[in-house]
């Protein structure tokens, strides 16, 4: 299985929020409506220019699309 380094949550989340159905977005971030939804259900990635279109679309910057960073656990003595 390939890495997505997106957030498939996010980046529904942001749609859902910004009143976009998968087709409006797909059309504002010139992809197809199929590609958005594996990319929402996380069985396809995003490509670099696609991330950068889609957080156009959605009003926000790519970061925004990114899982949180990881917070490392403690070290244990």
């Amino acid at each position: 299985m390939k890495a997505h380094y997106q957030d498939p949550a996010q980046i529904r989340r942001r749609r859902i929020e910004a009143g976009l159905t998968q087709e409006a977005l797909a059309k504002r971030a010139r992809a197809s409506k199929a590609h958005i939804s594996m990319v929402e259900r996380g069985v396809a990635g995003a490509s670099a220019p696609l991330l950068s279109r889609l957080a156009e679309s959605l009003g926000c910057e790519v970061a925004d699309l990114m899982p949180p960073p990881a917070v490392p656990a403690p070290a244990t003595s």
